[in-house]
């Protein structure tokens, strides 16, 4: 019988133990002393080895959703007689190992600050396959930009083709630019996350971008290479795409002269499993329906099909990684329900919380949990899995059903956290930020180094004990 406190989505599990099959690494197991695995390593070794919390990310599951989304692109892509490229979102999770993974699979790299395409350039990216995106990027970022000798930079303001002209001009020159545009497509997606709406910060109408497009083709340090458009984020279907992708296309007719082949970037926003109440659609489907209705609507025009870009992030990074956290506190919590009745929530505070997932907070988003240092044949009971944090709002579990027995000391895991966890992460109430740690077939090593008192000490000039002493 469900928890009168649980929510609609979420069902009373038959056992407590268990792993959500597409919410948890394919690595994710149970060993034969009940505790959890992630890519053959024991999530208490690597608990005993870092600490907690820690963000575990399994390179093989990450490397293997690049190559696989790499492919469905290029499939889809020969189908309809043209050339696809596909920019992991650095935004999602950028490290130096990242980059080397993602390079190592053959994609490129979207990066939407200069500190992006630092890591992502010194982690092994070639420069060739940067694309450069921000509604704020800097004269200095700009510049960095095209001395590294990026693919591309997107333009999000009329006075970005300005400025990008003329520092283009300063070094001698010729700088491929796209624009991005805002389609007015609204993606089934959290108010925050619908980065395609009219009223907000990103892109230009179909009408500035057609003027804009008229500016850049005078001006002599400019190639116009595309339309851009992204309209969300955690999208599962795939009637937005579509209806972006002929808004964009109508526009790409309008602007494009007939004998040329320009690029329409789509954007990324493919949704991932969080809980085992999320149902994604069918990738290959959905990426083979937009391409395959792009190639369509060219066909239909006289035009060749134009180059396709997609900026997947989340996808390939979000479910790869687990945080690892320790217990320290249970706390029964007697509430009434909406018709009054009493019931009791178990609160089970970690040694985390927002400052290394600030994603409940900011978006409500709902995530899994499970017991990783054993198993337990307890009745499930529900919990709100909490931080140590001085928030009320500080929540990183709203609602599971974990064994009744948790307890201080138990290690809690927590999955699909390998997207905008560490980007979003701070140091909040002053804790350092988690390390992260690779597992990879059997073994593990460090991939950031976690920080100390000492570190966030070291940044402030106004104390006078030195850090160490």
């Amino acid at each position: 019988m469900a928890h009168p406190l649980s929510p609609d989505w979420l069902d009373v599990p038959r056992d407590a133990n268990a792993l959500h099959q597409g919410v948890w690494p394919r690595s994710s197991a149970r060993a034969d002393n009940g505790g959890l695995s992630f890519g053959g390593v024991s999530a208490e070794e690597l608990v005993a080895e870092y600490g907690s919390p820690l963000y575990v990310v399994d390179q093989a599951e990450l490397s293997e959703r690049a190559k696989n989304f790499r492919d469905i692109v290029q499939e889809a892509c020969e189908r309809n007689n043209t050339t696809g490229s596909v920019y992991y979102a650095s935004k999602a999770l950028i490290t130096g190992h990242v980059a080397q993974w993602i390079s190592a699979a053959g994609l490129g790299f979207d990066v939407a600050s200069g500190g992006e395409m630092a890591i992502a350039l010194a982690g092994g990216a070639p420069a060739g396959r940067l694309e450069f995106q921000g509604n704020n990027k800097s004269e200095g970022e700009i510049r960095s930009a095209l001395e590294a000798g990026v693919a591309c930079i997107v333009i999000d303001a009329p006075i970005e083709a300005q400025r990008i002209n003329a520092i283009a001009a300063e070094l001698g020159l010729v700088a491929s630019v796209m624009i991005r545009v805002n389609t007015g497509v609204h993606a089934e997606t959290h108010e925050y996350l619908a980065t395609a709406r009219e009223d907000q910060k990103f892109g230009l109408s179909p009408e500035e971008t057609t003027a804009l497009v008229q500016d850049i083709r005078g001006m002599g340090h400019l190639t116009f290479e595309g339309l851009h458009s992204h309209i969300g984020s955690q999208i599962f279907q795939v009637e937005g795409f579509v209806e972006a992708a002929t808004r964009l296309m109508e526009l790409y007719l309008a602007v494009i002269p007939r004998h040329e082949r320009a690029t329409l970037n789509l954007g990324g926003g493919f949704g991932i499993a969080y809980t085992e109440a999320d149902r994604p659609g069918d990738l290959a489907g959905i990426v083979g329906q937009i391409i395959d209705h792009v190639g369509s609507l060219a066909r239909a025009a006289g035009v060749a099909v134009p180059h396709l870009a997609f900026e997947p992030g989340r996808m390939i990074s979000g479910p790869a990684g687990v945080t690892l956290y320790s217990v320290g506190v249970t706390k029964p919590v007697k509430v009434h329900d909406d018709d009054g009745l009493e019931a009791t929530r178990l609160y089970v505070s970690v040694d985390g919380g927002m400052s290394d997932n600030a994603r409940t907070a900011l978006y409500k988003a709902t995530y899994s949990a499970r017991i990783a240092s054993r198993e337990s044949h307890s009745e499930p009971a529900l919990v709100r899995v909490v931080g140590k944090h001085c928030e009320s709002g500080d929540i990183v579990v709203d609602a599971e059903y974990l064994p009744g027995d948790v307890a201080p000391g138990d290690i809690v895991a927590v999955p699909a956290t390998g997207a905008y966890c560490y980007s979003l992460s701070s140091n909040y109430n002053a804790l350092g930020r988690p390390p992260m740690v690779a597992v990879h077939e059997g073994g593990h090593h460090l991939m950031v180094a976690g920080e100390t008192v000492d570190d966030i000490l070291a940044r402030d000039r106004g104390v006078s004990r030195q850090p160490g002493s």
